[in-house]
């Protein structure tokens, strides 16, 4: 369980740096699933990326450094909440495949908090 758990907190934890680093660079030509990040606010794209990239980093680095180890099942709640916002927005938008990764990334997490705080706490 040890190693489940470690390998979904650094794939996810890659992953939100990766869609929290891009709400600040914006780069052009992003895949059709991610064209909706256009049209976001600038106050959306520096909040919803500010939440990701330390999400992304609370998932990884207190496991990695041994030091406040409780925040990585924190970070993962935190990035749940961020995934159920996100299934709202692109509720109201119809964009049922975006709908869908965001529950499946939201009970990823929701594992890994689990996972986390009670089966296996990381040891710091």
């Amino acid at each position: 369980m040890h190693i489940v758990l470690w390998v979904l907190q650094v794939l996810l934890g890659v992953f939100f740096l990766y869609v929290g680093v891009n709400h600040f660079i914006l780069p052009p030509g992003l895949p059709a699933m991610m064209s909706w990040m256009y049209e976001l606010s600038t106050g959306m794209h520096y909040s919803s990326g500010i939440a990701e990239i330390l999400g992304g980093l609370g998932l990884i680095l207190p496991g990695l450094a041994k030091r406040q180890t409780r925040l990585t099942p924190l970070a993962a709640a935190g990035l749940v909440l961020v995934m159920i916002g996100a299934s709202v927005f692109h509720i109201t938008r119809g964009e049922l495949p975006n709908i869908a990764q965001n529950i499946i990334l939201a009970v990823l997490l929701g594992f890994v908090a689990y996972g986390r705080w009670k089966l296996r706490p990381l040891q710091g």
